[in-house]
């Protein structure tokens, strides 16, 4: 929640953050009237939505307690009608008997009867108390709007420009610095080249610069006799973003305050000027956030290309540094040479080596044959011959089976 002063009473009244950033965000813009009386007609609408809410929960109240009380009433006739029906039958002790139980529930029933009224005025009091609150609620919202409404007629269109400025440089250093501890951004004051753009924004990993954005801010009163578009600019940013070599271009804009595409986010205007974007200043965390991020991935890149032209080789001395590779070349060829004969007859004496290997293994696989085919001719009787105790144990094994 955010604290506001009414500029006429000195009242302070709180708004939530969504209503805080609508009026900070669209007190500037050609939109902003119309904004107001919609939400004008939307906090009305909610008054008496709330009034109507609270006049029927006032008013079921009141009927849950007046069926209540009724109830207890109806209750209570029925006890005095069964007891007046044994008047006739009761001595006059019972009949005094009857008459002041029949006092003590009229008394009852007058008691609930001012309960009950006593509830309906008190649910009536709140309602009242309610619609009140709202009521100056209200009226705060709109001394605060019209306080906006002339400070935006008596702001010069040089000043609303500078006050877009202001914002996005509020944004940045008071919410995104500590995000972006390394990076640059300062107001474009170099016109040398005819031309300047009004923020530029740098970001490095490792002294590596990543990322880097010309902004562009763009108002005007709602006033202004001849009206800018957007696609106005896109010429002159582009060289501004050209000529400071910046990657990427960002026009944040409240012209065109009545379009729906300009009004439904980030605008890719890439088909026009490549890397360039058109946005609303509560899109300006959002975009520089967005392509930090993607630019984060060719940081690794960035730094081997930069590693690539440190070691680019001068065109002056290529002939000398050819001739010096063709003779470091020969000469580790020559080396290779000599090497890789002598691998070769390493090689050679490894395949003796393996041959003599082999035919030892051959030589084991025919002795492993020889005792499979054994192993295979071994059967119980030729086991058990000459071994009857054995004969005895598979013959009785045999038979359980």
């Amino acid at each position: 929640m955010h604290e506001l002063i009414c500029p006429n009473c000195g009242k302070p009244f709180h708004v939530d953050e969504a209503d805080y950033a609508f009026i900070l965000n669209q007190v500037k813009g050609a939109e902003f009237d119309a904004e107001v009386s919609r939400r004008i007609t939307e906090l009305h609408r909610q008054q008496q939505a709330e009034e109507r809410l609270r006049a029927a929960e006032t008013e079921k109240q009141y009927q849950d307690a007046l069926f209540r009380k009724d109830k207890v009433i109806g209750e209570k006739e029925n006890e005095i009608t069964r007891l007046l029906s044994q008047i006739s039958s009761q001595d006059d002790r019972k009949k005094l008997e009857l008459n002041e139980a029949l006092a003590k529930k009229e008394v009852e029933i007058a008691q609930l009867k001012a309960d009950a009224e006593m509830e309906k005025s008190r649910l009536t009091l709140r309602a009242n108390s309610l619609r009140e609150e709202y009521e100056g609620k209200l009226k705060l919202a709109q001394e605060q709007v019209d306080y906006y409404k002339d400070l935006k007629i008596r702001m010069s269109t040089k000043m609303v420009g500078e006050t877009l400025e202001a914002h996005c440089s509020t944004i940045f250093n008071g919410e995104m610095r500590p995000l972006f501890p390394n990076a640059y951004f300062e107001k474009d004051n170099d016109a040398s080249g005819g031309s300047k753009g009004d923020f530029i924004f740098r970001d490095y990993d490792d002294g590596i610069e990543y990322i880097s954005i010309m902004f562009e801010m763009k108002n005007e009163m709602d006033e202004t006799a001849t009206k800018h578009k957007n696609e106005d600019f896109f010429k002159k940013l582009d060289a501004d973003r050209t000529a400071k070599g910046c990657e990427y271009a960002v026009l944040v804009s409240l012209l065109e305050p009545d379009s729906e595409l300009y009004n439904g986010g980030i605008v890719d205007v890439s088909y026009r000027y490549p890397k360039m974007y058109v946005i609303r200043p509560q899109f300006f965390k959002s975009m520089i956030t967005l392509l930090v991020n993607a630019a984060k991935k060719t940081v690794e890149y960035k730094r081997e290309l930069a590693l690539t032209r440190q070691q680019n080789i001068d065109v002056t001395n290529f002939e000398n540094q050819l001739m010096a590779f063709k003779d470091a070349f020969g000469r580790n060829y020559r080396i290779a040479s000599e090497k890789f004969k002598t691998a070769i007859d390493e090689i050679d004496k490894s395949i003796a080596h393996l041959q003599k290997i082999k035919e030892a293994l051959t030589g084991s696989e025919n002795q492993l044959r020889l005792a499979n085919d054994k192993a295979e001719d071994l059967t119980i009787k030729k086991l058990t011959r000459g071994n009857p105790t054995m004969k005895a144990k598979f013959g009785d094994a045999r038979e359980a089976d």
